[in-house]
């Protein structure tokens, strides 16, 4: 009964253990975090096979870069932050389709209109993420202020304004459990894998063979993509 009892506890901690890693230590100043993706709310009438089931966030330094793509035709949005060379740009690929706008530094990203009005409030809760310390914050919005969003962020991954030109600008730290509404839809991510890699520098680069667009265009063509 002992033995049973022992084995069933070390399952249920092998699982929890596995549900989130993270390799390289606190304070790794370069490497990878892989979040998983849940729709909640409106979802888009393609099929969810074809929707991105993974974003990835390359880190070094201050530099940050997030690609939401699908397994589909490599179609997505990526959101680059060089802030030593003033690159804020958005990144749209739909098929044969490559736009890209570049924002001035502050200018929120293309896509987050339905977050302008969120309200931001920082709590004394915490949590351990893969490993790292974890601030909380709840986020509500002027439609249903009932309604709470929790968001996880950490300050033991050193990029300096982590969320530059994103919705969660005055969080400062790198967000590890956390939301996007993207034109009507509803994106939530939770963090998976976090390790230490080698990035190089020429990621964080502005992308070549991608066509300059206004806001408004890019914006257009965001809202259709994530409203198919």
């Amino acid at each position: 009964m002992r033995s049973g009892k022992a084995l069933l506890f070390a399952i249920i901690i092998i699982l929890v253990t596995s549900s989130c890693n993270k390799t390289g230590g606190r304070r790794m100043n370069q490497g990878e975090i892989h979040y998983n993706v849940q729709y909640e709310g409106h979802v888009t009438l393609m099929p969810k096979e074809l929707m991105p089931k993974d974003l990835v966030v390359s880190f070094k330094d201050d530099n940050i870069i997030y690609e939401l793509i699908s397994p589909f035709g490599n179609s997505g949005i990526t959101n680059l932050s060089n802030p030593a060379k003033e690159i804020y740009d958005t990144y749209l690929s739909l098929f044969t389709i490559k736009y890209f706008y570049a924002s001035k530094p502050g200018e929120l990203y293309p896509g987050f209109d339905a977050m302008r009005d969120m309200e931001i409030r920082k709590t004394s809760k915490s949590e351990v993420i893969c490993g790292f310390n974890c601030k909380n914050a709840e986020v509500t919005f002027p439609f249903d202020r009932s309604k709470i969003y929790n968001i996880w962020y950490t300050d033991e991954i050193p990029v300096k304004n982590p969320n530059a030109s994103t919705p969660f600008n005055q969080i400062d730290g790198v967000l590890l459990s956390f939301f996007f509404f993207i034109g009507r839809s509803e994106f939530h991510f939770e963090a998976q894998n976090i390790y230490r890699k080698e990035i190089p520098d020429k990621i964080f680069e502005r992308k070549e063979k991608f066509k300059r667009v206004s806001k408004n265009d890019i914006n257009k063509f965001i809202n259709k993509m994530v409203s198919l």
